[in-house]
């Protein structure tokens, strides 16, 4: 399988990357440089306001918006000096037997208005974006990414990402990590970029990581709160340092000084893949030979076609995304079981895909076309599980439900792709419809009934759409004439082209042609 990594940034108002295998897109990551990204950037904050009722408080960052700090994202080493002598077990992560528990369980934690007041100033990780009129999520849980480890200052013991399930690698590598003695009172995790990775490779990360914590205890101690204290790579550094891998064959740039940065960084990470970067200088445009631009344009159609017959169809609504599964005119041997059977396995994989490729997130309902067998309900619900392993952000399969429905969730850290690139029509507000000419000129009656007859109006003039228009004056003219007549008022109807089809404004003239306002 050829799997390659393409990355635009040309254009200096937005980058993009694409991981493409054997031609297929099957990762697209889009950043705007004109929307600031706050994830993984670590600022001094105060607390302006607690929420006991939500078990919450917000906090000034710096940024404009408070950001949101539940009670379950308080770090231990806020509220120790509540707990007896700071030896309370549970805060602490064991049970009464010494078993390891949720740390971030609210009922292992006291109030938040025990831990917080107003000033207080807390260090922060803005862990999601804000979405809408929600400010970003904040964290005191912090992390910093390195290639191969990850530094977490409050986790105080060493650990192996969860996406590591082979015990034996698991003990290898905490076993190396160990050996290396990291400094007590910080954590480290061993990310999977860290299998078979030697130990003189997690060494050299290991420093890097100090280092870097070093410069920001360093800030912390020096800058008043609000204040940004540390802030996260570029996206094409990002991506190269957690989605690069030895099965990605080639990298390629579009830009000269991105091209340069990205062969620094790797010298740094993975010197022995340096060459596999290349700088892309073709006439076309980076995406265009391998037709992703088309693709990119169509990645938030509501109908997605599958090869050799059938369709899925994607509806986001506030509160989560709803997927419909369609047969359409594909079909097997004219059997309807298997027909649903191979239809619902393709559209697993195109599900999984389009889930990755649109960012979506949240509550995620799957409506999968009914099959009668439990084996094949289960393949299905397998196959879906399966493919999302692959997915950088958590989710969680449930079972399938009588009635063909799968809920899923995937994490949500930043705005879904089309919310980061559209925005709501002025004319529908997002809802995808409008009013009819025949409602609007019924509207456009109403106000007319309650305008004529209002004191020193002898003339009216309404602008709307030319479509509203025509309908008023070829069906509703009558009914015009009757309200001159019995108001003694001229009512003029211009038809305009220039405005949404729901335009109305209304403007009033008394004798001498002064405008009256009603």
């Amino acid at each position: 399988m050829k799997k390659e990594m393409l990355i635009n940034v040309l254009q200096p108002e937005e980058s993009r990357i694409a991981i493409v295998e054997d031609g297929v897109l099957e990762e697209l990551y889009v950043e705007r440089n004109s929307l600031e990204n706050l994830v993984g950037n670590i600022y001094k904050g105060k607390v302006v306001n607690i929420e006991p009722s939500i078990q919450a408080a917000f906090v000034d960052f710096g940024v404009g918006r408070n950001g949101f700090l539940h009670v379950s994202d308080i770090e231990y080493q806020y509220y120790k000096h509540i707990t007896e002598n700071g030896e309370n077990k549970a805060a602490r992560g064991r049970n009464s037997k010494g078993r390891r528990i949720n740390e971030r369980s609210v009922a292992n934690k006291p109030p938040i208005q025990e831990i917080l007041k107003r000033g207080s100033e807390v260090l922060v990780q803005v862990i999601k974006e804000g979405i809408g009129n929600k400010g970003p999520t904040l964290s005191t849980y912090i992390s910093i990414p390195g290639r191969y480890l990850v530094i977490m200052p409050g986790l105080q013991r060493v650990g192996i990402s969860r996406k590591i399930t082979d015990e034996d690698v698991r003990k290898q590598l905490r076993s190396i990590l160990t050996q290396l003695a990291p400094p007590p009172g910080l954590g480290f995790i061993v990310r999977t970029a860290g299998i078979d990775r030697s130990a003189e490779d997690l060494q050299r990360d290991l420093n890097y990581l100090l280092r870097l914590w070093g410069t920001i205890v360093g800030r912390i101690k020096k800058l008043p709160a609000p204040v940004e204290i540390y802030s996260e790579s570029d996206m094409m550094i990002r991506t190269i340092r957690d989605i690069y891998n030895s099965e990605i064959d080639t990298l390629y740039i579009d830009e000269p000084t991105a091209y340069q940065r990205a062969r620094d960084f790797m010298k740094v990470v993975l010197p022995k893949h340096v060459n596999r970067i290349k700088h892309y200088t073709g006439s076309d445009p980076i995406f265009y030979n391998s037709n992703l631009d088309d693709e990119i344009c169509s990645i938030q159609n509501r109908h997605v076609p599958m090869k050799g017959g059938g369709s899925i169809v994607i509806d986001q609504t506030e509160a989560l995304v709803a997927i419909d599964v369609n047969s359409g005119n594909y079909r097997a041997d004219d059997n309807a079981e298997k027909t649903a059977f191979k239809v619902n396995m393709k559209a697993a994989e195109e599900i999984s895909r389009q889930i990755r490729l649109r960012d979506l997130g949240g509550v995620i309902v799957i409506d999968f076309i009914d099959m009668r067998e439990e084996k094949h309900r289960r393949s299905v619900e397998r196959r879906l599980r399966d493919l999302v392993k692959r997915d950088r952000a958590r989710t969680k399969v449930l079972r399938i439900s009588p009635f063909g429905l799968i809920e899923m969730t995937r994490q949500r850290i930043r705005p879904s792709l089309r919310r980061s690139m559209y925005e709501d029509c002025p004319s529908c507000r997002g809802t995808g419809q409008v009013k009819t000419a025949e409602s609007m000129a019924i509207e456009v009656m109403r106000t007319l009934m309650t305008t004529v007859y209002k004191k020193n109006i002898s003339r009216l003039v309404l602008n709307v759409h030319e479509n509203v228009a025509n309908y008023l004056n070829n069906k509703r003219r009558k009914d015009i004439n009757s309200l001159e007549e019995s108001s003694n008022t001229v009512i003029a109807i211009n038809a305009r082209t220039d405005v949404e089809p729901e335009h109305l404004t209304a403007r009033c003239y008394d004798d001498i042609g002064n405008e009256v306002n009603f």
